[in-house]
């Protein structure tokens, strides 16, 4: 017992402080990159005749541009009522909570390199073909055309560039705090305490089974990456499958509670369950092309 202790302990404070200086190193890499691609600048690249390289840029500016539902959905809105296309607009939407860089750098710390890049690209197809599907079905009809207000990191600000990153990585460090610290305490509980025959019984191997059960009760669970990437480490460590985790994350970070509610603020229910199903089919997908190929 004595033993297990102590090796939660270790355990606790080198997750905590490997992901602390990480959250502080990418965040402030983030915002200045944010500081170069303005949300007017994102709205004009987007509008541009060339639509295959629209779909690509809204991923890609997905991926680099605000970390949760609170920042991303008011700038979805803005862009919708700009009259950006409806496809790119959708890349963007789901690029956005799953391919954001501090996911992918924790992914990587956490997972491994292989995780990380084969969850990248996969997420990166994944983004542009559910663009591509929601504008086919015409779900550009369920925008309300409402205006929805945050405190993204497009707001006005004063100072040097390297004062405005250095704020802004401890304004997203802060409030992730609590968060950090219950994903990382249960992780390392895991390391020290749950057996692993109790997690290999139920989820390991390479079954769709576990994954499309991760990839369902992500949703309800609306467990932050931040607090649940410890956690995957924590359970890959014990037996858990790549694939598996992989499908939790997603279903969890895609389409967590609070950016549902905030979609049906801006769209009919029809989108709203079509949105949802994307995401499970793309959590499904992607636990178990990371399963196949990993």
């Amino acid at each position: 017992m004595t033993e297990s202790i102590i090796e939660f302990i270790k355990t606790f404070l080198m997750l905590f402080f490997e992901l602390l200086v990480l959250f502080i190193i990418v965040s402030f890499i983030v915002s200045l990159i944010q500081q170069l691609v303005s949300e007017d600048k994102i709205r004009r690249l987007l509008s541009k005749p060339n639509k295959a390289t629209n779909y690509v840029l809204g991923m890609a500016f997905g991926a680099i541009t605000p970390f949760c539902s609170c920042s991303t959905i008011p700038i979805l809105a803005g862009l919708l009522n700009s009259k950006v296309p409806f496809g790119p607009a959708m890349s963007f939407l789901i690029a956005s909570p799953l391919m954001n860089p501090l996911m992918i750098f924790m992914l990587w710390l956490l997972l491994g390199w292989k995780v990380a890049v084969a969850y990248f690209i996969v997420l990166a197809f994944f983004s542009i073909l559910t663009g591509l599907v929601f504008s086919k079905m015409n779900l550009a009809e369920s925008y309300k055309g409402v205006t929805v207000k945050g405190d993204g990191f497009f707001s006005n600000k004063s100072g040097s560039r390297v004062k405005q990153a250095l704020n802004d990585a401890w304004a997203f460090l802060y409030p992730m705090l609590p968060y950090l610290i219950i994903g990382v305490f249960i992780g390392a509980f895991i390391y020290g305490f749950i057996p692993e025959a109790f997690i290999t019984q139920y989820a390991s191997g390479n079954g769709i089974i576990s994954v499309v059960i991760a990839s369902v009760i992500g949703i309800p669970m609306y467990i932050r990456p931040e607090t649940m990437l410890p956690i995957a480490e924590a359970l890959v460590s014990k037996g858990m499958s790549l694939g598996t985790v992989v499908a939790l994350i997603i279903g969890g970070a895609g389409a967590s509670i609070p950016e549902v509610i905030l979609l049906s603020k801006l769209f009919k229910k029809k989108f709203v369950i079509f949105f949802i199903i994307a995401i499970l089919v793309v959590a499904i997908a992607t636990g178990l092309i990371v399963n196949l190929i990993i």
